[in-house]
C-alpha cells in the first residue's frame, strides 16, 4: 500500500513507478492542475479528473497505475475494517450524461421512462434506479419494450407475457401460446437496420497465424453453412433428438449448435476439458444419440487427444471434425462419422442450402447444460427458447451489445457463457470473435487488438494469468469499450491492470448461473462502476438478503448474508433432468410477499450506497471467534498482503478434540518469488487485522503448488477443507 497521499506524490515517485523522466514531469503537470480543480479533496472526483483526462496511458507501468491509485483510495481502504465492513467501495468508472443517452437501455428509458414513471423520471443516471425497481414491480412492461429491441420474430405470437394463474409454478409461464425457432431468429437480418446478409456475423483466428488477417463470416454465409449441416442433421438423426457437443469453440462449433436447434433437435453442451468418465456422465443423463468432437484439441501451441477421450465415453455415433485442415489425424471407428462424410449425407437432396427450420413451443427444450458437478451427477439444466431470450436481453441492457461491435469471450460451449455469446451477438446484430486457441497468450491478444474487439469478457482467472505474464505488453487495447467478468470473484488489482489497458473503460460484472440464463446481479453502464463490485440488480429481478435466521432485511439496508431471489423471473428453469426441482432452489426457502423465495446458494454484502460484493457460496462462510464472515473477504485482503503472491484460499477447520473454527491460510506463490509459511503468517495476521477484525487469528498457512478446481476453474475450499482435516486429524494422533 502506498504511503504517500496524491497531494505528496512527485516526480520522483513517478520515475521509481516506472515512468522515463519525460513522462513523469507531463504526469505531474497533469496532477497538479487536477488538484488545484479539486479543493474538496474528493478522491473519486479527482480520480475521475485523472480519467477523463486519459492522464494514465495504457502503456504506462502497472506499479505507477497502483501508485496513483492506491495513494488516492489509500485512506478509503484503510477505513474498511470490521466495524464498518459494508463501506462503499471507491469509483473509478463515471458515466457522463451524453454516454447514458447513447446505451441501449438510456436511449429506452429517454424514449419510454418518462411516461412510465411520471414526473419523477429525470434522466437515465439519476432514474436508473427507479426504472430498475418499475422493472420488477412491471415485468411484463419491460419485457414488452425489450423484446422488441431483439431479432425475434415469432410464428405464433404470445397469448400474453407473462401467465401467473398456475399456482404450481412458482416464475409463472412467459409468452404462453407462442411458436418460434430460436436459433432462425439469429440467422435472419430483419429486426435490425444494421443486421444485413453482408453484416459480418464472425471474426475469428487460428492459433499460430497471428500475423495473418482476421477471417470473417458474413452473416448469409453462415446461414448457408447453418442449413448444410441441418440437412445432414435430419439425414443422421431424428426430430428431438439430444446431440451432444465436445469441442473447442470455433467457427464450426458455432454453426453445428445453431443447426442443431434450427433442424428441432436438442444441444448437449459438454466442455473439452472433460475427462472420459464426466462425458459419459452427460451422454447418460442426457440421453444423447450422437456427438460432433475434433480429433484434437490445439492450444497453446500443442495438440491434445479429444476423439481417443470421447470414444472411452460414448457408445453413441460421433461425428469427428479434424482440427486442422481438412484430413483427420486419427483413425475412427466404423460406426463414426468424418466432417466430410457427414455433410456428403445431405447432398443427395440439390437444395441442400436450403432448410426450413423446425417450429416449436417457446417452453421446447433446445440445450442441455450441466453444472459443474463436484459431488454425483451434475444438475442437468435444460434450456427452453425463453433462455436465449433473457441472455441477449441482459447483454443488451448491460453490456450494452449493439450493432457494430465484436463481442470476444474466451469460453467454451460446455458452459453457460457458450450459448451466452451466441445468442448475445446474433439476437443484438453485434459481431461474434472467436480465437481458435489458448487465451492465456499473447496470440489471443493480438486477436484482441487486429478484429477491433471492443467488448471483452474474461474470467479473473485468466486476467491474473495474463497481469502475472505480461504477455499482453504491446498491444493496442483501445478500441475497447467494454470489460466483463464472470465465473470467480474478482481480485481488486487484477481489475486495476484490466481496465487501464483501455483507459479505464468499465468492467461489467456478472454473476447469476446456468438455471437463471443471466446474472441477477451486474454492473451497468449507467451507473458508476467500483472494481470487484455489483452496482444492481439486472432488470426485473426481485432480490432480498437473509440473515441467519432467513429473515430478510430490509431493503437498501447495508448488510451480509445469503440471497433469496424473487421467483417470477424471466429464463429461469421450471425443471432439472435428474433432480427435483422444487426441493433444490424452493424447499425451506422463506415466504416474501406471499411467495416463496428462489434459493441461489450466494453469500453477498450489500454496501452503503447500493453496491453489491459477492462473499462466496453459503458453504463458503466461517465462524471466527464467533464472528461470521467469509473466506472471499479474507482472501481479497491476503491477495494484497505481499508481492509475491499469487492467489490464497482461506478455509476454516474445526480441531478434532473440538473447540474454535481455526483459521488457515493456503498459498500460491507467483512464478520465480519465494517465501517461508512464518513469513506470510505474520503479514496475513497483520492485514487481517488491520482491514478486518483485529481479533481474527491465522492458526497456519500453507504453501501449495496449485488448488484444486472445477472443470470450470471455480475454488474447490471444500477440497481442501476436507485435505487439512484430514492432515490436521494424523497430525494429532502422533
Amino acid at each position: 500500500m502506498a504511503k504517500k497521499s496524491i497531494r505528496e506524490l512527485g516526480v520522483k515517485d513517478f520515475v521509481n513507478a516506472g515512468l522515463s523522466v519525460a513522462e513523469a514531469n507531463q504526469l505531474d503537470l497533469v496532477l497538479k492542475d487536477v488538484l488545484s480543480l479539486t479543493i474538496t479533496n474528493n478522491p473519486a472526483e479527482i480520480w475521475r479528473h485523472l480519467i477523463t483526462r486519459r492522464a494514465l496511458k495504457p502503456s504506462y507501468p502497472h506499479p505507477l497505475h497502483q501508485l496513483l491509485y492506491y495513494s488516492l483510495y489509500d485512506h478509503h481502504s484503510s477505513s474498511s475494517s470490521s466495524s464498518d465492513n459494508t463501506a462503499s467501495p471507491p469509483p473509478y468508472w463515471f458515466p457522463s450524461l451524453e454516454q447514458s443517452r447513447s446505451t441501449n437501455l438510456g436511449r429506452l428509458m429517454e424514449t419510454h421512462a418518462s411516461k412510465l414513471l411520471g414526473p419523477s423520471y429525470k434522466d437515465p443516471i439519476s432514474s436508473f434506479h427507479l426504472f430498475q425497481k418499475f422493472s420488477v414491480q412491471h415485468p411484463q412492461v419491460y419485457w414488452s419494450l425489450v423484446l422488441k429491441e431483439l431479432s425475434l420474430s415469432f410464428v405464433e405470437p404470445p397469448k400474453c407475457i407473462l401467465d401467473t394463474s398456475d399456482p404450481s409454478k412458482h416464475g409463472g409461464t412467459w409468452f404462453p401460446g407462442s411458436v418460434l425457432n430460436i436459433a432462425e431468429c439469429c440467422l435472419q437480418p430483419s429486426g435490425h437496420p444494421n443486421k444485413q446478409d453482408d453484416s459480418v456475423a464472425i471474426v475469428w483466428r487460428d492459433e499460430g497465424f497471428d500475423e495473418s488477417e482476421v477471417n470473417r463470416v458474413t452473416l448469409k454465409q453462415l446461414r448457408l453453412q447453418v442449413m448444410l449441416v441441418a440437412n445432414a442433421i435430419d439425414a443422421t438423426f431424428s426430430k428431438g433428438d439430444a446431440i451432444a457437443i465436445d469441442m473447442q469453440m470455433t467457427v464450426n462449433a458455432v454453426i453445428i449448435y445453431l443447426a442443431i436447434v434450427l433442424a428441432g433437435c436438442v444441444v448437449v453442451s459438454i466442455a473439452d476439458s472433460f475427462a472420459p468418465k464426466e462425458i459419459a456422465t452427460r451422454l447418460r443423463v442426457s440421453k444423447a444419440k450422437g456427438i460432433f468432437t475434433q480429433d484434437f484439441i490445439s492450444r497453446g501451441g500443442k495438440k491434445f487427444p479429444l476423439y481417443s477421450r470421447v470414444i472411452e465415453a460414448a457408445a453413441c455415433k460421433v461425428i469427428v471434425l479434424p482440427v486442422i485442415g481438412d484430413d483427420l489425424g486419427v483413425k475412427i471407428r466404423e460406426q463414426d462419422l468424418s466432417w466430410k462424410g457427414f455433410l456428403s449425407s445431405s447432398r443427395q437432396n440439390p437444395r441442400s442450402y436450403h432448410y426450413s427450420p423446425f417450429y416449436q413451443s417457446i417452453d421446447s427444450v433446445t440445450n442441455i447444460l450441466f453444472s459443474s458437478g463436484t459431488t454425483g451427477d451434475p444438475k442437468a439444466i435444460p434450456w427452453t427458447q425463453v433462455a436465449p431470450m433473457r441472455s441477449a436481453a441482459d447483454g443488451w441492457a448491460f453490456i450494452d451489445l449493439q450493432p457494430g461491435d465484436v463481442y470476444c469471450w474466451p469460453t467454451n460451449l460446455g458452459w453457460v457463457m457458450g450459448p451466452t455469446i451466441i445468442y448475445s451477438c446474433f439476437l443484438s446484430g453485434a459481431t461474434l470473435a472467436l480465437y481458435h486457441g489458448s487465451p492465456l497468450g499473447h496470440g489471443f491478444g493480438k486477436f484482441v487488438q487486429d478484429a477491433g474487439v471492443t467488448i471483452l469478457g474474461t474470467v479473473p482467472s485468466i486476467v491474473k494469468a495474463w497481469k502475472s505474464t505480461q504477455c499482453m505488453e504491446g498491444l493496442d487495447w483501445t478500441k475497447i469499450k467494454t470489460f466483463c467478468s464472470t465465473g470467480e470473484t474478482s481480485n481488486v488489482d487484477d481489475d486495476l491492470w484490466l481496465s487501464s489497458k483501455s483507459y479505464y473503460k468499465p468492467i461489467i460484472e456478472c454473476c447469476g448461473g446456468t438455471e437463471l440464463a443471466s446474472s441477477y446481479i451486474m454492473g451497468s453502464p449507467l451507473q458508476h462502476q467500483a472494481f470487484g463490485a455489483f452496482s444492481t440488480a439486472s432488470m426485473t429481478t426481485g432480490l432480498v438478503i437473509l440473515d441467519e435466521n432467513g429473515i430478510p432485511y430490509p431493503e437498501d439496508v447495508p448488510c451480509v448474508g445469503e440471497v433469496g431471489l424473487f421467483p417470477v423471473y424471466m429464463g429461469s428453469t421450471d425443471r432439472l433432468l435428474n433432480a427435483d426441482h422444487e426441493e433444490v432452489y424452493f424447499k425451506g426457502m422463506p415466504i416474501y410477499k406471499g411467495k416463496v423465495l428462489r434459493r441461489h446458494g450466494d453469500i453477498i454484502k450489500r454496501t452503503v450506497g447500493g453496491h453489491f460484493i459477492v462473499q462466496g457460496r453459503a458453504d463458503d462462510t466461517m465462524n471466527l471467534g464467533g464472528i461470521k464472515t467469509s473466506s472471499v473477504e479474507i482472501e481479497r485482503v491476503c491477495d494484497r498482503a505481499d508481492e509475491c503472491i499469487l492467489e490464497t484460499a482461506a478455509i476454516s477447520v474445526s480441531p478434532a478434540s473440538g473447540g474454535p473454527e481455526q483459521l488457515i491460510i493456503l498459498v500460491v506463490l507467483k512464478k520465480g518469488y519465494n517465501s517461508n509459511a512464518e513469513t506470510l503468517k505474520k503479514k496475513f495476521s497483520k492485514a487481517i487485522q488491520t482491514n478486518l477484525n483485529p481479533l481474527f487469528k491465522v492458526s497456519l498457512v500453507r504453501v501449495v503448488p496449485e488448488f484444486p478446481r472445477t472443470a470450470s476453474n471455480k475454488l474447490l475450499r471444500r477440497v481442501l477443507r476436507d485435505q487439512m482435516k484430514r492432515e490436521l486429524s494424523v497430525q494429532s494422533k502422533l
